[in-house]
């Protein structure tokens, strides 16, 4: 971010990557999927290496408050332990009637990630950063449908019914990422990485 300038507009948001190997699953999950949807189907499907769970999405930022932002990740990763999540289940948003975005699950049985999110949104709040009031769902999105009609029910349908065996996988960062829109779709790049101290709990 050397060349933007303080009140420059960026598109910032808060996530968790994936391991390299949970990517290469969902990505074989994602190519058979696109394998069985019909030519005609207007959907946008996330690549691989963009794959990530959203814990805070800040939208259009100015580039002086990004240093804020770090501080104030910096300050939940340290009251955070690290923890295990586990990718199961295939869903659609809505779960009724005509689907938009196809989406994996994520099982927090320790409630980990929801305390790292709330901490997160607590020491946002602090740097005067918005607090979220929408419920944390937290999920994976591998495809976005652009117009739901027939052909949008059975894939989402065939997504839903296709097994997806459970990969679990450890949580030990997240990170602040910026966004940018380009024709090609959106460019990923982390700004800074926020470690989680060794001991869960807390």
């Amino acid at each position: 971010m050397s060349d933007i300038q303080p009140k420059q507009q960026v598109r910032i948001f808060c996530a968790v990557e994936l391991p390299d190997d949970v990517r290469a699953r969902v990505a074989a999950h994602v190519a058979n999927l696109r394998a069985a949807a019909q030519p005609s189907l207007k959907i946008s499907w996330e690549r691989a290496e963009k794959l990530h769970l959203t814990l805070k999405f800040l939208g259009e930022i100015e580039a002086g408050r990004v240093e804020a932002l770090t501080r104030a990740a910096q300050r939940a990763a340290g009251a955070a332990g690290k923890f295990e999540l586990t990718l199961r289940e295939a869903g659609a948003f809505p779960p009724r009637g005509n689907p938009r975005i196809l989406w994996l699950g994520l099982e927090d049985a320790a409630g980990r990630l929801a305390q790292l999110q709330q901490r997160l949104e607590t020491e946002c709040e602090r740097e005067n950063f918005p607090r979220e009031t929408r419920a944390f769902r937290p999920h994976l999105t591998i495809a976005r449908i652009r117009i739901a009609n027939a052909a949008a029910r059975h894939l989402a349908t065939l997504h839903r019914e296709t097994e997806f065996a459970p990969a679990t996988f450890d949580v030990g960062e997240f990170v602040v990422m910026q966004s940018e829109l380009g024709a090609g779709g959106s460019r990923y790049t982390p700004l800074s990485r926020h470690e989680l101290k060794t001991e869960a709990g807390g």
